[in-house]
């Protein structure tokens, strides 16, 4: 389904990233999924930092190294080069597991081609196309305490990324907390979406013919505002 969308209004996707590293907090230990949620450890607010774990073994990294300047021993799970902060720890790759199965950390942002309403998600395989495994996510989607999505409202054809059900393969059930759109900021809760933020420059109405099941309205409905970047 292809849906009437606001595309001359929309968050950026390091905006989306901005918006979703606001609700860190300070000391929190987090899992960033490869790709575009990476982009979120760049925009930690100031005086709060949190703790980035990553699949392949490595807890507490820092910012990428300078171009020239990378240590390709020291990648993240993304292939990544990045950093080390004082008192970074590396450990095995089963070990690293065990954290995320032990329910070690606080969030985990990952990506989405679908997510519905009662916080199923699917953000690995669409019909034919995608990797050929879920690989970690499945593990990150149930051992984190929080679960953020950060994506597009709406797909490059238009079709909304919020549903009423996933029709693609999922990755997990009923994990997702908040999802950071480029519209909205939105809750799960109680098996719907529940909206906390949107921009300011649309309406509810524009902003529903977006999504793919009901938006529902509990309290104040914040303007979403991020700075320029």
């Amino acid at each position: 389904m292809t849906v009437d969308t606001r595309e001359d209004i929309k968050l950026s996707n390091a905006q989306i990233a901005w918006r979703a590293a606001q609700d860190i907090e300070d000391g929190a230990y987090v899992n960033l999924g490869i790709g575009f949620p990476e982009m979120v450890a760049r925009y930690q607010p100031s005086g709060r930092q949190a703790i980035f774990h990553t699949e392949n073994g490595i807890l507490d990294f820092g910012e990428a190294p300078p171009k020239s300047e990378e240590d390709w021993d020291l990648i993240n799970a993304g292939k990544k080069a990045v950093t080390l902060k004082p008192g970074a720890a590396f450990f095995h790759h089963a070990d690293s597991f065990a954290m995320v199965r032990g329910g070690h950390l606080d969030v985990a942002i990952l990506g989405a081609y679908q997510v519905a309403q009662n916080g199923d998600l699917a953000n690995w395989r669409v019909g034919s196309k995608g990797v050929p495994a879920v690989g970690g996510a499945m593990d990150l989607v149930h051992g984190a305490r929080q679960v953020f999505v950060i994506t597009e409202h709406v797909t490059k054809d238009g079709a909304p990324k919020l549903v009423e059900k996933c029709t693609f393969p999922l990755t997990g059930v009923g994990c997702i907390t908040r999802v950071y759109t480029s519209h909205a900021v939105i809750d799960i809760k109680d098996g719907r979406f529940v909206l906390r933020e949107k921009l300011p420059g649309m309406s509810l109405a524009e902003l529903q013919a977006m999504t793919g099941a009901t938006l529902h309205v509990d309290g104040v409905v914040a303007d979403l505002v991020v700075p320029e970047l």
